[in-house]
């Protein structure tokens, strides 16, 4: 059964920073495209950041372009999202999803976690 489980999430300041993790089970982890999405309270989920199976290659929406780094611990199983500089539009259930390399359909979505940035 294949699982992906996020943490990290949290209520902070604006200017302050997170760092979500997403743990993966029941997978052939280093096969698999992992990308972040987020979903604000009436607003359609939205694409965030996207990392390669090795790690090397990487992509971010415009809106968090420096401000947010993906990263991947193929060993471990898990992908890190390191959040900084929050702004309170970052508020949102962020969700981490996974596909084959081969395909665009995201197979997996992790359950979510709440980011909240106060002003």
């Amino acid at each position: 059964q294949v699982q992906l489980v996020e943490s990290g999430g949290g209520l902070v300041q604006a200017g302050g920073s997170l760092r979500l993790s997403c743990a993966a089970s029941g997978l052939t982890f280093s096969n698999y495209v992992v990308s972040w999405f987020r979903q604000a309270p009436g607003k359609e989920r939205a694409l965030v950041t996207t990392i390669g199976r090795s790690g090397h290659n990487t992509y971010y929406a415009d809106s968090v372009k420096g401000r947010f780094t993906i990263s991947r611990d193929n060993a471990k199983n898990t992908v890190y999202l390191q959040m900084n500089s929050l702004k309170p539009e970052d508020t949102a259930v962020y969700y981490c999803a996974a596909r084959d390399s081969r395909s665009l359909k995201f197979d997996y979505w992790g359950q979510g976690t709440q980011v909240t940035v106060s002003s």
